[in-house]
């Protein structure tokens, strides 16, 4: 039984079946950008409100009108929402790889898992902004 798995590991893949898993890896990573993208908009989105009526609200010298949801929780909320899509798509992109490392063609390593590891300590940082007033 072992000969048998030895032998049809040895078996070079026919041109398609190759090119098949490569389109395969390819469209995981269409699909972590296309999460990166909509968890950069959030994130942005949510920081730009933030500053925005940050300097709104300090340039009239009014104090703040209390609301449900203020301007600060949207931020929060928008640029956790963010983080978390980032987190989930990571983690969704991570098990989809290692079933693809148990086929026989070798994808290389990951450019969009670095530009979304990089996106994310961005991410962090508007967190931390606007927790800590900065």
């Amino acid at each position: 039984m072992a000969r048998s798995t030895e032998a049809a590991e040895a078996t070079p893949l026919d041109e398609g079946t190759q090119l098949a898993y490569e389109r395969t890896i390819l469209a995981h990573e269409r699909t972590l950008m296309a999460w990166l993208r909509t968890a950069v908009s959030l994130i942005t989105f949510g920081f730009t409100i933030y500053k925005f009526f940050a300097l709104e609200l300090s340039g009239k010298g009014q104090p703040p009108v209390h609301q449900v949801i203020g301007p600060r929780s949207f931020a929060l909320i928008m640029i956790a929402v963010g983080l978390f899509a980032l987190l989930a798509a990571t983690l969704e992109n991570v098990r989809y790889r290692e079933r693809l490392r148990k086929s026989p063609v070798k994808g290389g390593y990951s450019l969009s898992a670095l530009v979304t590891a990089m996106i994310t300590a961005l991410g962090l940082l508007a967190l931390a902004s606007v927790i800590f007033r900065w």
